[in-house]
């Protein structure tokens, strides 16, 4: 295979494209229709027709494109358009104006994951020059930062067309080093119901918070029983399911029982462990030894759980084709896996091989002042282009 060079100008394309990317405000609560509006528009400018699914509301949109031949499956590159707010943080100057200084490029989503997006976006003339025999697929969801809403439609979708992807590059944050696996997702929202009281007749009452607390403490006692006695796989760190509890809501004064609580917590599992049948042993130690008591004082006493849709966890053998493809197109020896979560899971429980391999560090992503360097977006470039010279021979 040759080693190609991207065009004359390396990234110069892809960093006008990413200007054009932040300056869209795509956090998870506004529209992408504006962005995905524009990224059609393009690929229709190179001959290239998009496929859009939309979300219940209309107001959100995933765009799914072939170059190169529609009746054989070929590599899909995955990105997300929506970004995480900036509220609250320090910024230097504008979040949605790209800004370049010292071979960085600041502004939200460059890292996590516009900047993979623009490298895609940018290299399609170079794709179609290409002469693929496979094609190249395009795989742009919205929400992925909110519960990877957008894959899921994306994926469905997907299943019912006669040719779809057989495999799929993620290109969230990697340093373009391959990521084989990482965990997935269980998480659930628990509301304690109890009944409100003087603080100075407690009998008289149902303490929400305090029920509340037996639920974090039950919590705790799983994932001490995990980390002694697993299951464990130590291809990720930690190497143990976790459980963690990330928001617990109750009570307005001291004085005053508090009748409600809200919990919202996760676990993140190997990818062979079924959280599933934590949560359901959370559930059923509520409801059989914390409930029992609440409601011997007040019969409409409860604890509800409101679980979220599931994030399944992505295991790719070290084996795979797609697995020594990526490592001959980055020229690592080595892959690795993580603990967050991206849509690779969902693609690959649909029954397409995925993998994660993107540019940018995942420690900028979400940050005041998230940036990429200049060089990952030609490292992407390059990687792209013999990914192209591949699917061409």
């Amino acid at each position: 295979m040759s080693d190609p060079s991207p065009p004359a100008g390396a990234a110069s394309g892809t960093i006008a494209m990413l200007e054009r990317l932040v300056a869209f405000d795509t956090t998870s609560r506004n529209s992408n229709l504006a962005c995905i509006g524009f990224i059609r528009d393009y690929l229709a400018g190179h001959g290239i027709a998009a496929r859009l699914t939309h979300d219940p509301t209309g107001t959100k949109a995933n765009l799914y494109a072939t170059i190169g031949p529609e009746d054989v499956p070929g590599v899909a590159l995955s990105g997300h358009v929506d970004v995480v707010p900036v509220d609250g943080q320090a910024w230097s100057a504008d979040p949605f104006r790209l800004r370049r200084a010292n071979g960085r490029l600041y502004g939200r989503g460059t890292a996590d994951m516009k900047g993979f997006v623009a490298a895609c976006l940018a290299m399609v003339p170079l794709f179609k020059a290409r002469g693929l025999k496979r094609p190249i697929h395009l795989c742009l969801t919205y929400d992925e930062e909110v519960g990877c809403h957008g894959a899921r439609v994306l994926a469905a979708d997907l299943a019912t067309l006669p040719v779809r992807p057989e495999m799929v590059i993620v290109g969230e944050p990697s340093s373009l080093r391959p990521i084989l696996g990482h965990k997935g997702k269980v998480s659930a929202t628990c509301r304690v119901i109890g009944l409100a009281g003087h603080s100075s007749r407690p009998d008289r009452a149902v303490n929400a918070l305090q029920a509340g607390a037996e639920v974090v403490a039950f919590l705790n006692r799983q994932q001490a029983r995990l980390i002694a006695e697993g299951p464990h796989d130590a291809r990720f760190d930690p190497p143990w399911t976790s459980c963690h509890a990330g928001i617990f809501r109750s009570g307005s004064a001291l004085n005053i029982v508090p009748h409600e609580a809200e919990i919202a917590f996760e676990y993140r599992h190997i990818p062979a462990h079924d959280a599933g049948a934590l949560l359901a042993e959370l559930r059923h130690h509520a409801e059989t030894v914390l409930v029992p008591p609440m409601r011997a004082v007040h019969p409409q006493a409860a604890i509800l759980f409101d679980e979220r849709p599931r994030l399944p966890g992505m295991d790719l053998a070290e084996g795979h084709p797609l697995a020594d493809l990526v490592r001959a197109l980055t020229g690592a020896n080595e892959a690795g896996r993580v603990a967050y979560g991206t849509e690779g899971g969902i693609f690959q429980e649909a029954g397409m091989a995925a993998i994660v391999c993107g540019p940018g560090d995942i420690a900028q992503a979400h940050t005041p002042d998230e940036w990429i360097a200049e060089s990952e977006l030609v490292a992407c470039e390059r990687f792209l282009a013999r990914l192209a010279d591949r699917l061409a021979a």
